[in-house]
């Protein structure tokens, strides 16, 4: 089967989006894994699959694969491309809501900019000493849709993101489900710096939405930052975070931010039986 796709960019964060609307085209993890694929195939962070929404609870509803070809519960950058591209192909001009595995999503339009509202952010726990290489560190976590650790750090350039990041997201403190791991730069005024070693991706990504939305809200917490929160990442976007604290909890969060077309293709599938045969029993 051959099929149309598009590729996307969200502050650096990039995905491959397919309309499957009709439910016609099978997936399963090998596929995206191989879409994603920077040698053998078009090359993401993730894949993103439009659907009906079967439950009735909003407007469309999506499948998020990481580039492993695991599913994910939600994608912050993913999020406001699925925006842009679900404008193009429907009559959305205001905005729409969708279903992800973390809970129904709101993306409305600013420009060429998308803004979309996240589930309510939880768990959040602050200063936990956990043991690491580097000796015991304080470090912070809040479930924006997805795990978050976040460690505070005097220079985002010098920070150990891939040995220290990965160490932290396969930590026994964050199983089974694991971690993403935000390292935070406090620069100066109302703004952050960080990077963002990603679960799944199991590395490093030029951007992290829902990394980049517990950064600004723990920041906010910790170190008194207002709404909304400017946040440079690695792509040297700066995406903002804005939110409501009322009985210390947090509100009405935004990510506003970029969500940029790149190309449009056709590539093959390969057949989910021949995937689980070439797999074995």
């Amino acid at each position: 089967m051959v099929v149309k796709f598009t590729k996307m960019s969200g502050a650096g964060n990039d995905f491959v989006l397919i309309d499957n609307r009709a439910q016609t085209i099978p997936l399963d993890a090998a596929q995206a894994a191989r879409l994603c694929d920077r040698h053998w195939g078009i090359g993401a962070d993730g894949l993103i699959v439009l659907k009906p929404c079967a439950s009735g609870k909003a407007d469309w509803a999506w499948d998020f694969y990481n580039s492993d070809g695991s599913l994910a519960e939600m994608c912050g950058n993913g999020a406001r491309c699925f925006g842009r591209f679900v404008r193009r192909l429907t009559s959305a001009q205001n905005g729409f809501t969708f279903e992800t595995r973390a809970g129904v999503v709101t993306a409305r339009f600013k420009g060429e900019a998308v803004a979309v509202t996240l589930t309510a952010p939880r768990d959040m726990r602050l200063q936990e000493m956990i043991s690491l290489s580097i000796g015991p560190t304080a470090i912070h976590s809040l479930d924006t849709g997805v795990p978050q650790a976040v460690l505070f750090v005097p220079d985002a350039d010098r920070a150990m993101v891939l040995n220290l990041g990965s160490e932290i997201r396969h930590h026994p403190h964050f199983a089974p489900r694991g971690t993403n791991v935000n390292f935070v730069q406090l620069p100066g005024g109302n703004a952050i710096r960080v990077r963002t070693y990603e679960r799944g991706v199991e590395g490093e990504t030029l951007a992290c939405g829902t990394g980049v939305t517990a950064s600004a809200l723990i920041a906010a917490e910790l170190h008194h930052l207002q709404s909304p929160v400017a946040v440079q990442v690695l792509g040297g976007k700066v995406l903002d975070v804005s939110f409501e604290k009322s009985g210390g909890q947090f509100t009405n969060v935004v990510l506003s931010g970029p969500a940029d077309f790149v190309f449009e293709g056709r590539i093959e599938l390969t057949d989910p039986l021949e995937n689980r045969a070439a797999a074995g029993p």
